[in-house]
C-alpha cells in the first residue's frame, strides 16, 4: 500500500456542491486535517473556465493541505501543480507522478494492471443517484473478486454512504471514493470523516480476522 494514498477519494461536482450551499474551494477547505484526497473533475466545463476553477481548488487544498488530483487533464494538473491525475478508462495512459485509473469490470482491471497506476476505483458497487442507470452495480461480492485480481490498491466508488464503507474494506477495498454523499451534504467534512473513519475500522477487523486466521 502506498502511504500517500488516502482512505477516501473525494470527487466533486460543483452543480451538487452549489445545491447543498457551497462553493468547491471552500467544500475542499472544510476537509482540512482529514485523510483525504480530492478529485476535481468538473469536465463539462470549457478549458479556460475548468483552468480557473481548479486554480481556485487548488488554492484551497494546499491550505487545507490535501492532495488533489485533476480528472484526466495531464496538462491541467500540471499547471496547477496537482498532485496527480485520475484517467477514465478510455484516456491514454499518464505520466510520472499519482496516477490513477477508473475501472468497471475484468478487462479494464487486467489493462490498468499493465500501465503505472498508484490505484484504481471500481465501480458502480451500489446503485447510485449520481450516476443513475451506470452499472448494473457490482455488488460487495463482484467488488470482492475484482479487488482479489488487483495489483495495485483498489477504492470503492458508486453509492459509497456512510454505513458501507467498512463492509468495502472488508470485502478487499483499499479505500472508498465518494461524489454525491459529500458533495450534497450539509456538512460534508461530517460525511468525509465518517468514511474515513470506517475505512480505518474495517481496516483493523480485516487485520484481526487475518491473524485469527492465521492462529
Amino acid at each position: 500500500m502506498d502511504a500517500r494514498l488516502p482512505a477516501v477519494l473525494v470527487l466533486t461536482d460543483r452543480h451538487m456542491a452549489a445545491a447543498a450551499g457551497h462553493t468547491l474551494p471552500r467544500l475542499v477547505l472544510a476537509l482540512a486535517g482529514l485523510d483525504v484526497a480530492v478529485l476535481l473533475r468538473e469536465k463539462d466545463l470549457p478549458s479556460e473556465p475548468r483552468a480557473a476553477l481548479a486554480r481556485e481548488v487548488a488554492d484551497a487544498a494546499s491550505r487545507a493541505g490535501i492532495v488533489l488530483l485533476v480528472a484526466s487533464s495531464v496538462e491541467l494538473a500540471q499547471r496547477i501543480g496537482a498532485s496527480g491525475v485520475h484517467l477514465a478508462a478510455a484516456d491514454p495512459p499518464g505520466p510520472r507522478g499519482l496516477v490513477g485509473r477508473s475501472c468497471h469490470d475484468a478487462r479494464e482491471l487486467a489493462a490498468a494492471g499493465t500501465e503505472r497506476v498508484d490505484y484504481v476505483t471500481l465501480s458502480p458497487v451500489f446503485p447510485t443517484a449520481s450516476k443513475p442507470g451506470h452499472g448494473p452495480p457490482l455488488g460487495l461480492a463482484g467488488l470482492g473478486h475484482l479487488a482479489r485480481e488487483a495489483t495495485v490498491p483498489v477504492y470503492a466508488l458508486g453509492g459509497v454512504v456512510p454505513g458501507r464503507a467498512a463492509e468495502c474494506v472488508a470485502a478487499g477495498a483499499y479505500g472508498v471514493a465518494a461524489l454525491g454523499s459529500v458533495m450534497r451534504a450539509p456538512a460534508p467534512a461530517t460525511v468525509a470523516a465518517a468514511l474515513a473513519d470506517e475505512v480505518r475500522a474495517g481496516r483493523t477487523r480485516s487485520r484481526e480476522s487475518a491473524f485469527r486466521l492465521r492462529d
